[in-house]
């Protein structure tokens, strides 16, 4: 593994896909200030790459992928301080969100509080069939914040409410009826349920792909009316990468 700065190692493989491990944060993979600072710096350099085609995010061990954000370092914030601490969080979820290529969230073990957030930051959820998910944060005094922002878009205003506040937490079935995650992988097949998933993606434009995760990022944020319209552009910039071109082209050879 290479390691970008202590708290973000690397592994790349010959297809263009990069597995990104949050490093030396506990058994838990927990959000401190310098491992979120380490992960972000990690996507943003990694984010002017054009050969990578996907993401891999995950952690160190198998307890979590990120267990939730550091409650040590909390308890002794101050106002100040700790509207930096959350800024640094946003700050790593919005470097997934803008990171050019599709972004996969690995989800093992606990996925709890800041770790849901950056998880609801990454295009695909695919968790193990015992993954748990909540957002604890109003029982150890904090609302949750930030990228629970994102939670109503994909679960629903109600069910989101439930989550924030009653910070009871939920099993991978029901993430997955919910619409939390993507795909739940049978027992010992997170892995192969992953793959599954960079297959698919691999098999598509990336150009294509980097031009659609655009879009869905506006689609989340701009009136149906705006985002439609700004989606005529966003076509026809895709003829000017010769991929429909070559696809379109591989794709009737192969119906003659």
């Amino acid at each position: 593994m290479e390691m970008l700065n202590p708290h973000c190692g690397i592994t790349r493989d010959l297809r263009g896909v990069v597995r990104v491990a949050v490093c030396n944060a506990g058994s838990l993979n927990i959000l401190g200030s310098a491992v979120t600072n380490g992960v972000r710096e990690g996507f943003e350099k990694l984010a002017a790459d054009k050969s990578i085609r996907a993401v891999v995010l995950t952690g160190q061990s198998e307890k979590s992928m990120i267990g939730g954000a550091d409650i040590r370092e909390m308890a002794e914030l101050d106002r100040k301080s700790a509207e930096a601490f959350i800024t640094r969080l946003r700050d790593l979820c919005e470097a997934i969100r803008r990171f050019p290529a599709p972004v996969i969230a690995r989800l093992p073990g606990w996925c709890l509080g800041g770790g849901l957030e950056v998880a609801a930051a990454c295009d695909v959820r695919v968790a193990a069939h015992d993954a748990k998910f909540g957002m604890p944060e109003v029982k150890v005094g904090i609302p949750s914040v930030i990228h629970a922002a994102l939670l109503p878009r994909l679960i629903g205003f109600g069910r989101a409410r439930w989550l924030v506040l009653t910070a009871e937490n939920i099993d991978a079935p029901t993430a997955l009826a919910w619409g939390l995650v993507d795909t739940v992988a049978p027992p010992n097949g997170l892995d192969d349920a992953v793959e599954h998933t960079v297959q698919a993606l691999l098999e598509c434009g990336p150009e294509a792909l980097r031009i659609q995760k655009e879009l869905c990022r506006h689609w989340e944020e701009l009136p149906l009316t705006e985002s439609v319209n700004l989606s005529i552009a966003e076509f026809g910039k895709a003829f000017l990468t010769g991929e429909p071109q070559r696809m379109m082209g591989g794709f009737l050879d192969r119906k003659r």
